[in-house]
């Protein structure tokens, strides 16, 4: 039979759609044409498919062929479909069974010498493989990572002739098997080179960023140079639980379309990016023409720091609004349209002043306010803990230094704290809804009375109504507290820092 089907997928997004490559080998004079909405880097592999095989020393049809990648609306890209190409072709004219085909998956680029490079995303591509049952035939460079995918059956080739005597039964490959597999990591603990332990002094500071861990709250700290903003926020990832497996894969796959390495020795470690003040709105919430993963999204289920907040773009800051509020962003192109999670705890450090600090004598509070208002208000309202970091006291650098708890100490404190949310309503405290909050955070009338007086005297909104009511149940879940009480109330009160320099400014 002149006809092969094998299967592959595409990469569209973070998502691997199914497509068959359909090889048809007719009578007439000798062609060989890729249909199917290829892209260049595709059509190119005619090229690299057929002096792959002559190299490989097969035989290569001198008949008319076809290769269809359907569906044909699917937009395809990448050197991914040079392997089943030339699997489909050896089969089509008969060196290779084609009854043994339909229970694999081929993806990987062809050298002109028949050996197999790696593709880019494999573990969207091998989770997809899994769920339908079939065996992955992927580059041996790419097989490690997708092995982080359970129960996944993987043969790693690097050349196309051991491929060739599995699928024609002359010598079975074996299937490819790592220690590094969820099933062995899903205890591991957490390497990591920094510590609470390393900033000096600052336990307000501390006892933000233990809060902002418990409830996966968004954090701004707001200090004078060199007062440790930067050191606390690189500090978080070290004080929160690590990723389950599920969200381990999920942020896996992302870096996967991204080419990223996966730090295989602690994978569940929660990602932490920290991208430069004159990044684009493309570099953070992803796009292009062909939408590829932004910041914010190669930070799902972990942190994204922004140092020197005021200095990003106003409009670069903006785009952050909406992920913030929905975990997920839609990259919508004249041709395509993507989606990519991006639940994503977001924590900033700034000066109170464009000298360093409003109180220094060197700008006015016009120029402060000018200053500070490059940071829009719906921004801020998204915002639930803004914290005044300020200068350390006399001695305290040069006085026997007070450390604090180790990181492995308030760990275990935010890990019980998280169990108690999950075990509550199902999802941390951060990520609750106006229902859960009625449900889960009710005030006595005496408590409601004083929030709406502050409320009022801040000038504050509903959603920071409720970013307070949020951070209060997580102190009181701290505390191992049923009910929220006037004292986490007032604590949650403490953490607008923003808001009241605003404020001061505006009264000045």
């Amino acid at each position: 039979m002149s006809l092969a089907i094998v299967n592959s997928r595409a990469r569209v997004g973070i998502d691997a759609p199914a497509v068959t490559v359909e090889v048809h080998l007719a009578n007439g004079l000798p062609s060989f044409s890729i249909v199917g909405l290829p892209e260049a880097s595709v059509k190119e592999a005619k090229d690299r498919v057929r002096s792959a095989l002559i190299n490989a020393h097969f035989e290569f049809p001198a008949k008319r062929i076809t290769v269809n990648l359907a569906p044909a609306d699917l937009p395809k890209e990448g050197g991914r479909f040079d392997l089943p190409i030339a699997i489909g072709i050896l089969a089509a004219s008969g060196q290779i069974p084609l009854s043994v085909l339909a229970d694999y998956e081929f993806y990987g680029e062809l050298a002109l010498s028949g050996a197999v490079r790696p593709i880019i995303g494999e573990i969207p591509t091998t989770m997809a493989a899994t769920q339908a049952n079939r065996t992955c035939v992927l580059p041996a460079e790419n097989a490690q990572r997708a092995a982080l995918v359970s129960k996944a059956n993987i043969l790693a080739v690097d050349h196309i002739h051991p491929l060739f005597a599995h699928l024609s039964g002359q010598q079975a490959l074996p299937f490819f098997e790592t220690d590094c597999t969820p099933k062995n990591l899903l205890d591991s603990t957490s390497f990591t080179h920094t510590d609470l332990q390393d900033v000096i002094g600052q336990p307000m500071a501390k006892r933000a960023l233990e809060i902002a861990a418990a409830g996966q709250h968004n954090l701004l700290f707001i200090g004078p140079p060199g007062t440790g903003k930067s050191m606390l926020a690189q500090r978080l990832t070290s004080i929160m639980p690590e990723m389950s497996e599920t969200e381990a894969l999920q942020s896996a796959a992302i870096h996967s379309v991204c080419g990223q390495d996966t730090n295989f020795d602690n994978w569940k470690q929660r990602p932490f990016r920290s991208p430069h003040h004159t990044c684009s709105a493309v570099a953070l919430v992803g796009g292009s023409s062909n939408p590829k993963p932004g910041e914010i999204s190669l930070a799902h289920n972990g942190v994204l720091f922004l140092d020197e907040l005021p200095e990003f773009d106003r409009k670069v800051l903006d785009v952050l609004r909406e992920p913030m509020e929905t975990g997920s962003v839609t990259i919508s192109r004249a041709a395509r349209q993507a989606d990519f999670p991006a639940q994503f705890q977001l924590i900033a450090a700034m000066n109170p002043s464009p000298t360093g600090h409003h109180d220094d004598g060197r700008a006015s509070p016009d120029q402060v306010l000018r200053y500070l208002n490059k940071l829009s208000g719906p921004f801020l309202d998204r915002i639930d803990l803004q914290l005044d970091v300020p200068r350390l006291p006399k001695g305290a650098l040069t006085q026997a230094p007070e450390r604090g708890e180790t990181s492995a100490v308030v760990k275990q404190r935010v890990k019980q704290a998280r169990e108690l949310q999950l075990n509550r309503a199902g999802k941390v405290n951060a990520l609750m809804t106006n229902r859960d909050l009625d449900c889960y955070c009710k005030l006595q009338p005496s408590d409601a009375q004083f929030l709406e007086m502050a409320l009022e005297k801040l000038n504050l909104s509903a959603r920071a109504y409720h970013k307070i009511l949020k951070v209060a149940r997580t102190i009181a879940d701290l505390q191992g507290e049923i009910h929220i009480n006037r004292q986490h109330l007032s604590e949650a009160l403490g953490y607008r820092a923003m808001d009241r320099l605003l404020n001061s400014l505006k009264a000045a």
